[in-house]
């Protein structure tokens, strides 16, 4: 290490406004990344860039793909004012959380665990539980059609197989932090390059889909429409996302003064925001090709991702369109099993305080989604994994105010925060983009109840 970085160092003393003092996060990598001083920007950048492709991973899950094949096909364009909506909701919400870590200490399991009572605690630790086994649910079956598309694997075997990535996920966390960022980036390349080739023989109709993203009141009115959007949210704004990110930002050995913390937020924000703007131009993508693809040929029927890879080639005259996208989708399953893992521990710690070796968190998370991935997959075949996804997602959208509203409250709260707590207009953002989280849910629950 140089002269002219910043050397980790103890946690300070419990600060004002927290009842505890919290133990490092994630201690085996806490402050473990040297930050430079008096560098240039870019020099800066990129040492703090890293974290927020771990979090826009997440943002780009095998669950988005339901998600979007099934509102693209079904509603064609329509639905990609929900992606931006959701993804201008993901970057405040990932701004907030990256602040909290950078200022407090702590990540948000760790701050929950202080400021509620026990009971509380306990309540929110099972829905990001929940959450996370939803996700890890997704990314299971979404590597497992992967398999059996590319390799003709039966999905049953397809889902047996993905409890063995925990062994690649322990290779790379031994590998040092900057090494897991790195193997993350060249998923999401690849993943990337993949759209971006589906896209150029899609050719959509730009107008079209500049349309679509002008937001219309139909997405609340059809209930159809609405149960997908909410898949979209729940498949877009990840719980376990702010928990991971309020972690993963403490890795930078920053100055702990004010005008450190104030760059550290500067940097991350930045790191966060490019991150998931390039999480909306895939899922955009993703929606825009079942809308090209599907929806002008009158299929509005396709919402399986095997489908979606069999009509892929015909439809689009070119052997390798099917071909590109498996090989995306079983990047972005390898990709997200990273996140799933250190949100896992990160919950688990924070709330906790149990400490587990990574293996066997992961193992534990695994077998939860396995279980019922297999006996959907053993009972109902494709279509019944297809429906089992969508689902995940919905439960994921089901969680997120249990993770939202304390993360707005925290980084709004002066007593926790002093000087950086939330100007009056970031708060009131804030607060409304958990009231529309908390509206849209409550609205999901009376259309499923009006249904029964």
């Amino acid at each position: 290490m140089t002269d002219d970085a910043i050397e980790p160092e103890a946690s300070p003393a419990k600060p004002r406004g927290w009842r505890t003092q919290s133990g490092d996060s994630l201690p085996e990598v806490f402050r473990s990344i040297p930050i430079p001083r008096d560098a240039r920007f870019w020099t800066k950048m990129g040492a703090f860039s890293g974290p927020g492709y771990l979090v826009a991973v997440g943002y780009m899950d095998p669950g988005n793909w339901a998600t979007g094949l099934a509102g693209g096909s079904q509603f064609g364009y329509t639905l990609l004012s929900v992606v931006l909506l959701s993804n201008v909701m993901a970057i405040l919400l990932q701004a907030l959380a990256a602040k909290l870590g950078i200022v407090t200490g702590r990540d948000l399991a760790q701050a929950c665990r202080d400021h509620y009572s026990r009971p509380v605690g306990f309540m929110l630790w099972v829905a990001c539980e929940l959450a996370i086994i939803a996700c890890d649910l997704a990314e299971v079956i979404g590597t497992a059609i992967a398999l059996q598309l590319l390799f003709g694997i039966p999905l049953v075997w397809g889902v047996v197989i993905t409890a063995f990535d925990v062994l690649l996920i322990l290779l790379l966390q031994q590998r040092g932090f900057r090494k897991l960022e790195a193997f993350v980036i060249a998923l999401l390349i690849v993943i990337g390059v993949c759209f971006a080739v589906e896209l150029a023989l899609a050719q959509p109709a730009i107008g079209d889909v500049l349309r679509g993203y002008i937001p219309t009141t139909q997405v609340v009115t059809n209930p159809a429409m609405l149960y997908v959007a909410i898949g979209i949210l729940g498949a877009t704004v990840m719980p376990h996302n702010l928990y991971l990110h309020s972690s993963i930002v403490q890795t930078r050995a920053f100055e702990r003064d004010e005008r450190g913390k104030r760059e550290a937020i500067k940097y991350a924000t930045l790191d966060s925001t490019i991150a998931l703007m390039l999480a909306l131009l895939i899922n955009s993508a993703i929606l825009i090709l079942a809308a090209a693809t599907f929806h002008t040929a009158g299929r509005t029927d396709v919402a399986e991702i095997g489908d979606a890879y069999q009509l892929l080639a015909p439809m689009l005259g070119v052997g390798v369109a099917s071909t590109l996208f498996a090989v995306a989708l079983l990047a972005s399953g390898q990709n997200s099993t990273i996140t799933a893992t250190l949100a896992g521990q990160i919950v688990m710690e924070g709330f906790l305080r149990i400490r587990l070796p990574a293996w066997q968190r992961r193992l534990i998370t695994r077998l939860l989604a396995i279980i019922p991935a297999v006996t959907v997959a053993a009972l109902y075949g494709d279509s019944g994994t297809a429906q089992l996804l969508v689902f995940s997602q919905v439960v994921l959208s089901m969680q997120l105010p249990f993770a939202v509203i304390p993360l707005v409250a925290f980084t709004s709260d002066r007593a926790k925060m002093g000087g950086f707590a939330n100007r009056p207009a970031l708060k009131w953002a804030a607060w409304i983009v958990a009231a529309v989280i908390v509206t849209l849910n409550v609205k999901l629950l009376i259309d499923f109840a009006a249904m029964i």
